[in-house]
């Protein structure tokens, strides 16, 4: 079962996305910790999405949620330019503060957050973004 909604690419809509992970991960029987990963991971990805990727343009992230075996799975949808996180160097974080490119510990908190992370470019040429998590 794949429970799924679009949502407009907007920031004051992340807590409905947040929202949206956590109840429906809990109908799937998710685990509180589970649930805790991907509702900041989903966070983490869908604020890139509508800050880099849509820079402010109208657009929608679609999310769905399903339980296959024993993990939990998301996939975020858009329309906006490509961009493949997983290509995404991690950030050094054994440089001092003051030493670091300001950014890219969003990637690197999503990838830490969930046990697998997928990009693929749809057919009709959509990010698709998939997380999964154990769901216990």
């Amino acid at each position: 079962m794949s429970v799924m909604v679009s949502f407009p690419a907007r920031l004051e809509n992340l807590d409905k996305m947040r929202n949206f992970i956590a109840e429906t991960g809990k109908s799937l029987y998710a685990g509180g910790d589970c649930l805790e990963c991907l509702v900041h991971a989903v966070d983490e990805a869908a604020s890139n999405t509508i800050i880099h990727g849509y820079k402010g343009r109208p657009g929608e992230i679609e999310i769905a949620v399903s339980r296959e075996g024993d993990n939990l799975v998301v996939r975020m949808c858009d329309q906006a330019p490509h961009f493949n996180p997983i290509n995404y160097p991690m950030p050094d974080l054994t440089l001092p503060l003051k030493k670091r490119p300001l950014g890219g510990l969003g990637i690197y908190f999503i990838r830490n957050f969930t046990d697998d992370v997928r990009y693929r470019m749809t057919s009709e040429g959509d990010n698709e973004l998939t997380l999964v998590k154990k769901a216990f």
